[in-house]
């Protein structure tokens, strides 16, 4: 039996709408994507598992992204809570968290900066309004409170964002910190004016160790002469009893010989080529120059 063309146009017809019927039905979703099926603009189920999948043909599809996001902000300018004007580059790292509040609220990735925008640019606001200027720029690093201060931002805007948009914020962190050039010499003369003082602190403390090595010194230098005073005023009395113990021993033996060294060593002491001494006939120290022994 063979076909008319009009058969075969009607048959090549039917396969094309299956066709088409089976690609409008079938569908993949992507491992890196959520995949909201909708019905007339309105959601009915929200797809997280890769694969395929099937769906009505006049059921529409809308992918989200799934994967870790960055948004990055302009820099703007915040007031702390001394007054002064900073200006503050940061970043946001999120991720879709409910795809349906996100559609429901948000809609597309645009109307997600705006969210992310007006969230963080106001929790921003507001921890810097509570925070001291030198907690955030300082000579001294441990007073420096800027991630302490970021963290506060991150856990107010997860909670916030997470109820309001269907968004988790990750992480809210600062890129660059910066003042305005009209706030830029006073934080400078405030930086000096700081390191002078350590630098005075650290003079003070070295003046008064080096005092303290001094007068350790001092007292060190002082024991040891006395010691030495001591043990040489041993040793000398030592010389002289054993010098006295000899003579007496010499003088024991030879009494005459005795007195003739005796003799001997005063002329050494008292006589030389510049002494003039004009002594009596009978006198004891002559006795031996004139009269001999």
């Amino acid at each position: 039996m063979t076909l008319g063309r009009k058969e075969i146009f009607k048959i090549g017809m039917l396969v094309l709408i299956g066709l088409a019927l089976l690609m409008r039905t079938v569908f993949t979703v992507d491992e890196t994507q959520y995949v909201i099926v909708t019905q007339f603009g309105r959601p009915v189920r929200t797809l997280s598992s890769a694969g395929l999948h099937l769906k009505w043909p006049f059921q529409s599809l809308i992918p989200f992204e799934k994967r870790l996001l960055v948004y990055n902000p302009r820099p703007s300018e915040f007031l702390t809570k001394d007054k002064k004007n900073v200006v503050v580059d940061n970043y946001v790292c999120w991720r879709i968290a409910d795809p349906q509040r996100f559609l429901q609220t948000v809609s597309d990735m645009t109307g997600a900066a705006m969210r992310l925008h007006d969230t963080v640019w106001a929790a921003v606001a507001a921890a810097l309004g509570n925070t001291e200027l030198s907690a955030l720029v300082s000579p001294v690093p441990e007073n420096v409170r800027i991630q302490e201060v970021m963290q506060q931002v991150t856990e107010h805007c997860r909670k916030l964002a997470r109820d309001r948009y269907g968004i988790e914020i990750v992480d809210v962190r600062m890129k660059r910190f910066n003042l305005p050039a009209q706030n830029q010499e006073s934080v400078f003369a405030r930086m000096r004016s700081e390191r002078e003082r350590i630098a005075k602190q650290y003079r003070a403390e070295g003046e008064a160790e080096a005092l303290k090595i001094r007068a350790e010194a001092d007292k060190e230098t002082g024991r040891i002469l006395s010691e030495s005073y001591r043990e040489a005023e041993r040793i000398r009395g030592d010389g002289d009893a054993q010098s006295t113990r000899i003579y007496a021993a010499a003088h024991s033996r030879d009494p005459r010989f005795y007195k003739l060294v005796r003799t001997l060593e005063a002329y050494k002491k008292v006589i030389d080529p510049n002494t003039t001494a004009i002594l009596s006939s009978d006198s004891e120290l002559l006795k031996l120059l004139t009269q001999g022994r």
